[in-house]
């Protein structure tokens, strides 16, 4: 190796270092350039043949480019919502268009590979990026969700339109008072279900209890009414006691106008006849007839007989002398007199008092004319707007009522029933809300124990003309509870439905799991497309095109479905070009292209000199 040779690796330097300065000056021109992946340089001697080690002489050299695809470029956050990045291993499947046919792009089929994730929505609904590639992805159910399909294709929404889906779900969380405050619960009598802030369905017409279908009429109770207070003819009077004379003269413990021989008292079918045994007078014979000798009686003794018709004997405050009539459980009581001595005990002619209980099974049911009973004896369990078959929008309204309460001693336990409106319109006995048809029973640490399960069916829902079919109540572990409630109200932690109107398509957005996600005119976010990724075992060997694109050459591979990678929405990757890193390149590459000329400088000075000595 000679002079010459020297001239030539100089050469070979210099072009190596030009191909070097090219790469810099292209990293640094694209060091904005969304999703760029820089090229740096690599140099490789090249050593002359040689007949022995020792005049082995240094070789030229020789520039390749090497490529960064691999390299993660910095992520930042967009607001455009179709704008994605990818974190990690992964690209875009993308195709270019090669014409266009009535305004539609026409494509070759061949499938190339990016990183830019700057695409948006084009006139024909297609996402396409700055550079012209238009995005693939596999189509998506809007309604279930899943992929139709599993061959990516170029995506494109245009004129979407989903049809309206029937409501045929609701989600439902809510705490139910533990103790209800309804309109009719403080004005209760103590120790009932009314009081208890429950619903009690004596108070509804006869064969419409709106307890669920089939639940046994309630049990009849004892029921009460108090006459007013009664004193006796004592100076001064006092309340009368058991021991109250019915007959008797001032001043003396009897009441002041008694009863005299012949009168009587009807109590149901029965009566109680009065005689005097003092003026010659005895009892009579007459069936269903008790009686009481006027010489002898007391007060006491007339309630007692009362007591056994009845089943309950009457009491008698002490203070007062008022005097406390019970039906008993077995009849309603029907009790009159015109008697003086029975208006001075404090009743009137006739007092009529229905037995508590009773009534007809549970029917399910709430008729318009039980309307405001039941309002006073329920608590609100908020709405929701459903839909039907045809998209058509139903407000359905709940409501709460609590059917038994555990305050109520043994046997009873803390149950609750829900009910939707059926008819806002309704009249007289038509149908105004329906009983769902399950029993809530919840125990003492306020958690639900029946029904047994997250959810259950309500059959056959109908709000006015508008008909929903089976819906399924879903209430999730824990998402119905009982605890106390300073309101004594409920409060209704979650009320969703999945039914919605149709609707057409306004805007599309990716979120971060790369679903293309439509938003609707029926205010309905669903998921259009899956946006299709795809990785390389030699991903440093792609063949890098305009725009931010690569193809597939035999050094990649073939591109395999997938990618370990990540799709953040509403983000871009900027390029991954490093300013300083190139900067320091470029002063390198300087120097060692001035220290080629250099290098050439001398060896035509030498070839000079030689020349000189030749002439």
């Amino acid at each position: 190796m000679g002079i010459f040779d020297a001239l030539n690796t100089s050469v070979g330097g210099l072009q190596a270092q030009s191909f070097a300065l090219q790469n810099i000056s292209g990293n640094i021109a694209n060091a904005q350039t969304t999703g760029y992946k820089g090229i740096t340089t690599a140099f490789s001697d090249l050593i002359p043949d040689s007949t022995a080690p020792n005049r082995q002489v240094a070789g030229g050299v020789t520039a390749y480019a090497t490529a960064t695809i691999s390299s993660q470029g910095t992520v930042s956050a967009s607001t455009v919502g179709t704008y994605m990045a990818i974190t990690g291993d992964g690209f875009f499947n993308v195709q270019a268009p090669t014409g266009r046919v009535d305004n539609q792009p026409q494509f070759s089929g061949v499938t190339y590979y990016t990183r830019r994730g700057d695409f948006q929505v084009n006139a024909n609904g297609n996402l396409v990026n700055s550079a012209g590639y238009y995005l693939m992805g596999v189509p998506v159910d809007p309604k279930t969700g899943n992929p139709l399909g599993n061959v990516p294709q170029v995506l494109q929404f245009q004129n979407n339109f989903v049809p309206a889906q029937a409501t045929s779900t609701l989600q439902y969380a809510a705490n139910l008072p533990a103790v209800p405050t309804t309109l009719s619960s403080p004005t209760a009598t103590a120790g009932t279900i009314t009081a208890a802030g429950g619903l009690n369905p004596s108070d509804f017409t006869n064969n419409f209890n709106p307890l669920v279908v089939g639940t046994p009429a309630p049990p009849r109770t004892d029921n009460t009414t108090s006459g007013s207070p009664a004193m006796n003819q004592q100076t001064p009077p006092v309340a009368i006691t058991s021991a109250t004379k019915l007959s008797g003269t001032a001043p003396s413990n009897s009441l002041p106008t008694g009863f005299a021989a012949g009168d009587t008292i009807t109590v149901n079918t029965q009566t109680i006849e009065f005689y005097d045994s003092g003026a010659g007078g005895s009892a009579g014979s007459t069936p269903n007839t008790t009686y009481l000798d006027l010489a002898t009686s007391t007060v006491g003794n007339l309630l007692s007989s009362i007591g056994t018709i009845t089943g309950q004997a009457p009491t008698i405050d002490a203070s007062t002398g008022a005097i406390t009539l019970h039906t008993g459980t077995a009849n309603d009581l029907t009790i009159s007199s015109a008697s003086s001595g029975w208006t001075s005990m404090g009743f009137g002619a006739t007092t009529n008092i229905a037995r508590g209980g009773g009534g007809t099974p549970g029917a399910g049911v709430v008729i318009a004319n039980d309307q405001t009973i039941f309002q006073q004896e329920s608590i609100s369990g908020g709405a929701v707007t459903v839909y039907d078959a045809t998209g058509t929008a139903v407000n359905l309204q709940l409501r709460w009522a609590k059917t038994d309460s555990a305050s109520l001693g043994a046997g009873h336990a803390d149950t609750w029933n829900m009910f939707y409106q059926a008819n806002p319109n309704a009249t007289g006995t038509q149908a105004a809300w329906i009983n769902v048809g399950t029993n809530f029973t919840f125990g003492t640490n306020g958690q639900l124990s029946s029904p047994v399960g997250s959810s259950i069916t309500i059959p056959s829902v109908s709000v006015g003309t508008q008909s929903l079919g089976n819906l399924t109540l879903n209430l999730g572990t824990g998402g119905l509870t009982q605890y106390a409630s300073s309101g004594g109200n409920a409060t209704v932690n979650a009320i969703n439905q999945n039914g919605y109107a149709a609707g057409q398509l306004q805007s599309v957005a990716v979120n971060n799991d790369g679903i293309v996600v439509g938003t609707f005119s029926n205010g309905q976010n669903l998921s259009l497309a899956k946006v299709s990724l795809s990785h390389f075992n030699g991903t440093n060997y792609l063949k890098a095109l305009d725009g931010g694109a690569y193809a597939v050459t035999d050094e990649s591979g073939p591109a395999i479905a997938g990618a370990a990678g990540h799709i953040n929405g509403s983000s871009l990757e900027g390029s991954n070009t490093d300013i300083a890193d190139e900067f320091t390149k470029l002063i390198v590459t300087q120097q060692a292209y001035s220290a080629n000329t250099k290098v050439i400088t001398t060896a035509n000075s030498m070839v000079q000199d030689l020349l000189n000595v030749l002439r």
